[in-house]
């Protein structure tokens, strides 16, 4: 599955730069009419430039009047068409977080698909996938103009990078993941529930509706916001082991293209490679050993006596089994999918471990777009701390890094952590102190019960939406406090990487020179490692610590 995602993503990350550079593609004479539809219908210019504020004012914009329509559409989705089996309307608090949820791209789901929303609601959400992979994708198009050699202020048009990455990129790749899931019976229609006589001879209705369109964008737009309650463990989001391959590549398929993309673009490929290779050895580390521990089996219910020659299989479909379920964890927990095949409640221990730590760094791969602007902060850490180490001027592509991209920078780098520990903190201490007014919290009390929480406030701070699922979550307070997290966390870091660009890109160019730190090394490379986990990785060990590494020494 990773070497056919390597061998997609090379031909699309070409395909992208063109698309963002406006020059020609075999696209263009579908795509063009619909582009400039839209143009004139939304009154864009799209050869009018902006400068990074610009850009930014008009990415804020469109997400606050999708914000509020959503709001208005899942308050009201028991009274409005398009719902066959009369599912109610959302609670302000829970439409709020999964409002916030599906407009950050990060798909936290506080209901079961099934149940909680309408097929209107569906749909009103599968639009959000487009727009907010859309939106991530354009940020990362902004920057990566702004790190072209030359001195600007203008860095194209926000609403030029984002139609084209919907309807060029986005639309495209999602009809054909979307036609092969149909082929292998995912649903795809507007009729209510489906009945039929099991084989004791009960009456068993069957949730449907057009489930094949959502799980294609949720899987390529980072997205992993589940049609059906149990995600895509569930057969008709999921039939076989076919379309588990086909939706499993799709999660890293785009944030390996942009960065392939960022090398055509800038022209510097092995820039690109560098930074491709720090990304799938971080990737690599992680799927590795949860590989080895998945197959291994559970060391808890081996102590019972219990022969696991299939490895551990508690929480997973027997149709993937541990290994194609381990490396589905992992995808979706470096990426901000989010989507699963498995609870991720029921991995061993070290695994869970793993999937936090790949949410906490953000940054291997990571989400569609914004997976590079992540890792763009980290870039800039290790070139100001390179250029102080060999006691010159820190300079990245050719312009001066100083005082106030440093200062941005930390300090999204620091928010990340923030957001995840100070929340963490706050659920345990109020369950620590009065546990019988949160009894409905966890369903496992210790280690476990505390990586639960920590898990819910990492997935909301990276986007992510996947869960331990253990958590009680559909109340005031989770729906409250994740959807304040999502919002900081899906905003700022895009905020401050457009600005550090920005700032840079209207400085003066310095050509390289002899005594120029190379970037494109497998020594910088090195470099970029050791900031990611010193700054990122460490800052959760402590956390880590007290949930599932004591969960795991307490199994032995």
């Amino acid at each position: 599955m990773f070497a056919v995602t390597i061998l997609l993503a090379i031909p699309l990350g070409k395909y992208i730069a063109k698309v963002y550079l406006g020059e020609r593609t075999f696209a263009d004479p579908l795509f063009n009419p619909i582009d400039k539809l839209f143009y004139r219908l939304s009154g864009i210019r799209p050869e009018r430039e902006m400068n990074w504020k610009q850009h930014l004012l008009a990415l804020l914009t469109i997400n606050l009047v999708w914000f509020l329509f959503s709001m208005l559409v899942l308050m009201n989705m028991g009274s409005l068409p398009l719902n066959p089996d009369g599912n109610p309307s959302m609670s302000a608090d829970l439409a709020f977080n999964t409002t916030v949820s599906f407009v950050s791209n990060t798909n936290l789901q506080h209901y079961s698909g099934e149940s909680g929303v309408s097929y209107l609601g569906q749909l009103i959400l599968m639009l959000f996938q487009f727009i907010s992979a859309g939106v991530g994708m354009a940020a990362c198009a902004v920057v990566f103009n702004a790190m072209r050699e030359r001195t600007t202020e203008k860095l194209g048009n926000f609403y030029y990078y984002f139609v084209r990455s919907c309807t060029r990129v986005l639309l495209p790749l999602s009809i054909v993941v979307a036609a092969i899931l149909l082929f292998n019976g995912t649903p795809m229609t507007f009729k209510g529930k489906d009945s039929f006589i099991s084989l004791q001879g009960d009456t068993v209705h069957v949730s449907r509706g057009p489930a094949a369109a959502m799980v294609a964008i949720k899987q390529l737009g980072t997205n992993g916001g589940g049609f059906f309650g149990a995600n895509s463990a569930q057969p008709l989001e999921n039939p076989n082991y076919l379309t588990n391959m086909v939706e499993d590549i799709s999660i890293i398929l785009i944030p390996i293209a942009m960065v392939f993309s960022l090398g055509h673009i800038l022209r510097r490929k092995r820039l690109a490679l560098v930074i491709l290779g720090v990304m799938t050895v971080g990737f690599l580390l992680f799927l590795i050993p949860s590989l080895y521990f998945e197959m291994k089996g559970n060391p808890a219910i081996g102590h019972l006596g219990a022969v696991q020659q299939t490895g551990s299989m508690e929480g997973k479909e027997v149709r993937f089994g541990p290994a194609a379920s381990a490396y589905w964890a992992i995808t979706t927990t470096v990426t901000s999918n989010g989507s699963v095949n498995a609870m991720h409640d029921s991995l061993t221990p070290l695994t869970g471990m793993f999937t936090l730590w790949g949410m906490m760094i953000n940054s291997f791969y990571g989400g569609v777009g914004v997976g590079f602007l992540n890792f763009y902060i980290f870039i800039i850490i290790a070139v100001f701390i390179s250029g102080l180490m060999v006691g010159r001027t820190p300079e990245f592509l050719g312009k001066k890094i100083e005082a106030k991209e440093m200062k941005i920078a930390t300090l999204i780098a620091l928010l990340h952590t923030f957001l995840i520990l100070s929340f963490t903190a706050l659920s345990s201490y109020l369950y620590a102190h009065d546990p019988k007014t949160y009894a409905g919290w966890l369903n496992n009390p210790g280690y476990h019960g505390f990586s639960e929480m920590l898990y819910e406030y990492t997935s909301s701070s990276a986007n992510n939406g996947s869960g331990f699922e253990g958590l009680g979550d559909g109340v005031p307070f989770w729906n409250i406090t994740c959807g304040l997290v999502m919002l900081l966390s899906r905003f700022l870091p895009i905020i401050g990487p457009l600005a550090i660009a920005g700032i840079l890109a209207k400085k003066k160019y310095v050509p390289e020179s002899a005594g120029t730190l190379k970037t494109d090394t497998g020594t910088f490379g090195i470099m970029i490692f050791a900031v990611i986990i010193i700054v990122a990785a460490l800052s959760f060990f402590p956390a880590l610590a007290l949930g599932p590494i004591a969960e795991h020494f307490s199994m032995h």
